[in-house]
């Protein structure tokens, strides 16, 4: 598969640090994220064609699309909408597959049907690809190494290599013909990377108000941080906005990334430590949750599980 070449990945770090212990519950996990986009059709056929999720539900310009179970993405139009670039807000969210295979049927997708990428990498704990959709979203398709190989070791092994592509459709058959009926059944969001002004001040919102674990860190510039020792449910970086703030209306932005927890008590303790930090948590429409902002501005929602 020499046709398919990888340009420099936009992660090309090593980390460094050690972990941190995490008093947010090891269940936790990332939900939906919310986006707004300058034209919906344009975002549906997009993410239908390219990335292959389909369409869960759709009213009122705002479309949910996903795999057939949870909502994975959410997107809201916003008519002439520009892309956010040089603020805080997203720098990528990242769907998981639950398989290699499933990683390797994806990219003979993508190779066949010439999608675009920005990247492709091999960060020891995971294999990852890198794209970005209409508005300039960043995206990543990604598969996870057997948890036994990286557990423990996220601050001394995740890096970022170039992807060995052959090695990675080697997992199929014949990557020209293999079928493709979209982004496989099972995927999730695994994690959420934000833009972010700087560093210190982030991970001390994550770590120390909402109580993730700081995985590995790059001095000033990112920081990755989990719940039940994952690599990262969220990530940080200052790479494209280092003393930014959110991007003011007209833009194509990051409208909430949302952090699933236990229990509806989880939501009510973690609410309860950002009122402390002097911020007023803001109760969500459907009543599941609380909407909180990270120091950059990064809206973030904490929802209970079920």
């Amino acid at each position: 598969m020499h046709d398919v070449t990888a340009p420099r990945d936009p992660e090309e770090v090593t980390a460094g640090g050690a972990p941190a212990v995490a008093a947010i519950p090891a269940a936790t996990r990332v939900g939906p994220v919310h986006l707004s986009v300058a034209d919906v059709d344009r975002s549906i056929a997009y993410y239908e064609q390219a990335i292959g999720l389909r369409v869960h539900a759709r009213e009122d310009g705002r479309v949910a699309l996903g795999t057939g179970g949870n909502d994975l993405l959410v997107l809201r139009e916003e008519p002439g909408a520009r892309p956010a670039t040089g603020y805080s807000g997203l720098y990528h969210f990242a769907l998981l597959v639950p398989d290699r295979a499933d990683l390797a049927r994806w990219l003979a997708h993508a190779a066949r049907e010439q999608v675009p990428l920005v990247g492709m990498s091999d960060h020891f704990v995971s294999e990852a690809i890198y794209l970005s959709d209409p508005d300039e979203h960043g995206i990543e398709v990604y598969w996870d190494r057997p948890r036994h190989v990286w557990e423990g070791q996220v601050a001394e092994r995740m890096t970022t290599l170039p992807l060995d592509v052959n090695d990675l459709v080697g997992e199929l058959g014949d990557w020209r013909n293999e079928p493709f009926g979209g982004l496989a059944a099972g995927t999730v969001m695994g994690h959420v990377h934000l833009r972010v002004a700087e560093i210190p001040a982030t991970a001390a919102f994550y770590c120390d108000a909402l109580g993730l674990a700081l995985m590995a860190a790059f001095g000033a510039q990112a920081a990755f941080m989990s719940a039940g020792g994952y690599h990262h449910h969220v990530g940080a970086n200052t790479w494209e906005s280092r003393g930014a703030g959110p991007a003011p209306a007209g833009h194509a932005t990051l409208e909430r990334a949302t952090v699933v927890l236990p229990t509806a008590g989880d939501v009510d303790r973690l609410a309860h430590e950002v009122a402390i930090l002097g911020q007023e948590p803001h109760p969500l429409d459907d009543g599941r949750g609380v909407l909180v902002r990270d120091p950059s501005g990064n809206p973030v929602a904490l929802i209970a599980a079920g």
